[in-house]
């Protein structure tokens, strides 16, 4: 492969998952390692997350298909979570993750104790903003820093310059921004007691807000330059599909996706989209450049809230802001997944939204194709025919 000719190593495309349906999505539609989060100690408290049964299914899925799984473990931790945390890495010892993310401290020296032959990955929630920083977790033992989101390319760039060669670094490349810096929010919890930092975040950064003169309680100004609203703390979506060749220049040896709360669909299209992405720009990077339109138009089939490139070339300035409202752009409908055929040739389909006879479908493959369809029978799984399926988590033929 050209690129790979000229020294350049291609990156790890890291995926998230919410439960075990999603996680084989990831690792079947191109992702070389998934992250996950357990049912405590992570940082995404709302998400379904893994049972530990879950959890080994998932990482042998993953396995047996040459991928590679990640457990978040990332929380702040209080005083009353540290027995809790040992007692979940004894079990992650017997469950063998390749790696787990932790941001605190504390964590990271009980992880060296009790799991010390796993690699142990610094979170972007511990500040990671410069190379001595980097410097310092690896003389601790860390093999992956995750780097703060607030910086950019040049800066990233520095850092690979000043840290050892067998020192990783993880990037955010797409998805949700965090209002506040490297994800250490504190408006959760002053608003709702519910704790940012302890995986419990409500979003207040997607809310509505106004203000209010002290001399004058109760009558809301709201801020806007006009009639639309104004959310002043929600950000665009992070996507960086169309600069692939700058973050390979930058040294980062993982591209993270954002998303442990999306759906399959939303998965399905980020990873099979980056995938080919990287793929074609280390094959030919001509092919790359003449693809990015195909990239960014099957990068848009899941819900997104627009995007921006963040950080990566100087601080961003209003553009990267939603100001008239806090919704996603949906231009595609999650229907289902698609499993085997019968002897009759009816598929088998895991519903999640309705759809109808003669209705036209598409199909997204693995491999990057789209294949367009028209429904021409829909059957219960007791063969009774039906116009249309109407119930969501249900199995059909189609």
């Amino acid at each position: 492969m050209i690129m790979e000719d000229l020294g350049y190593k291609k990156p790890e495309l890291l995926i998230p998952a919410s439960n075990l349906e999603v996680l084989k999505i990831a690792v079947l539609y191109g992702a070389d390692a998934i992250y996950i989060g357990g049912e405590m100690y992570g940082l995404r408290a709302k998400a379904k997350n893994f049972s530990a049964e879950d959890m080994k299914a998932g990482i042998e899925f993953a396995h047996a298909h040459g991928k590679k799984v990640y457990v978040t473990a990332n929380i702040t931790a209080h005083n009353e979570d540290l027995s809790g945390i040992r007692k979940y890495f004894e079990e992650l010892k017997e469950i063998k993750p390749d790696a787990v993310i932790i941001s605190d401290p504390g964590v990271f020296e009980i992880a060296q104790e009790v799991v010390p032959d796993m690699e142990l990955h610094i979170s972007t929630q511990a500040n990671n903003v410069n190379y001595a920083t980097y410097r310092f977790w690896h003389r601790l033992g860390a093999k992956r820093v995750v780097s703060a989101r607030e910086l950019s390319l040049d800066e990233i760039k520095q850092i690979r310059d000043n840290i050892p060669e067998d020192l990783e670094i993880e990037t955010f490349v797409h998805g949700a921004m965090c209002m506040a810096h490297s994800g250490r929010c504190l408006l959760s919890n002053y608003f709702t007691g519910r704790d940012a930092n302890r995986g419990a975040c409500t979003h207040p950064c997607r809310w509505k807000y106004y203000l209010v003169e002290e001399t004058r309680p109760g009558e809301y100004l709201p801020v806007e330059e006009n009639e639309r609203g104004t959310y002043i703390f929600n950000s665009k979506d992070l996507c960086m599909i169309e600069y692939i060749p700058h973050l390979v220049d930058a040294g980062i040896n993982s591209l993270k996706v954002e998303g442990r709360m999306k759906t399959a669909l939303y998965v399905a299209s980020v990873a099979r989209t980056y995938r080919k992405a990287i793929d074609d720009f280390f094959e030919n990077p001509a092919v790359y450049e003449k693809n990015i339109p195909y990239y960014k138009e099957e990068i848009s089939k899941c819900t997104y809230r627009q995007f921006t490139t963040g950080f990566f070339f100087g601080k961003p300035d209003s553009d990267a802001q939603i100001y008239d409202n806090n919704t996603y752009v949906k231009e595609y409908t999650y229907l289902g997944i698609i499993g085997e055929k019968n002897e009759e040739g009816y598929y088998r389909l895991e519903q999640r939204n309705k759809f109808s006879v003669g209705d036209e479908i598409e199909v997204m493959k693995p491999d990057g194709r789209n294949l367009l369809m028209t429904v021409k029978g829909i059957r219960d799984e007791k063969g009774t025919e039906m116009e249309s399926c109407a119930r969501t988590q249900n199995r059909f033929f189609m």
